[in-house]
């Protein structure tokens, strides 16, 4: 066999068993998510102007592929408005894509968007703004409101 034919053959198991191996690899990729709240502080029920706050949704991923967060609908069981509660007292709020505040985040249903990213070659957490919005003018009790969202990655 001429010399120059053995590195060919050398390689070809090489290249098979390195494209199995990069085939292999999206099926063991694994995500993880962690979130930051939307705290609100302080709501005076006689202004008129909306309390604005933001948090984030962080995804990260062992490897480089694209995902979809979606928001749950929290206590309300509805996207529109959501509710804080303090027993039995609320608050209508509702948690947007952007700082326009006209898309809710949602699951994609009822008029909602998800948001969708990627994580790249470097493999590095991405951060997703969470923007939180309670209209102005709501009568509502003194006292301490919250509600339950769950994060939903899907990739």
């Amino acid at each position: 066999m001429p010399m120059n034919k053995k590195p060919t053959i050398a390689l070809r198991p090489l290249l098979a068993g390195l494209a199995l191996l990069f085939w292999a690899l999206p099926a063991a990729s694994q995500c993880s998510v962690s979130a930051s709240s939307v705290a609100y502080g302080s709501y005076d029920p006689l202004a008129a102007l909306p309390v604005d706050s933001v948090g984030t949704v962080t995804v990260s991923c062992a490897l480089s592929l694209g995902y979809n967060i979606a928001l749950s609908t929290g206590g309300a069981g509805s996207f529109s408005p959501r509710k804080l509660s303090n027993g039995p007292d609320t608050l209508n709020y509702n948690l947007y894509t952007d700082p326009t505040y006209l898309t809710i985040w949602g699951d994609g249903s009822g008029g909602t968007a998800t948001v969708s990213g990627a994580i790249g070659l470097l493999l590095l957490p991405i951060n997703h703004t969470v923007y939180g919005r309670i209209p102005g003018g709501q009568n509502a009790a003194a006292g301490s409101y919250s509600d339950t969202i769950t994060v939903t990655v899907t990739y």
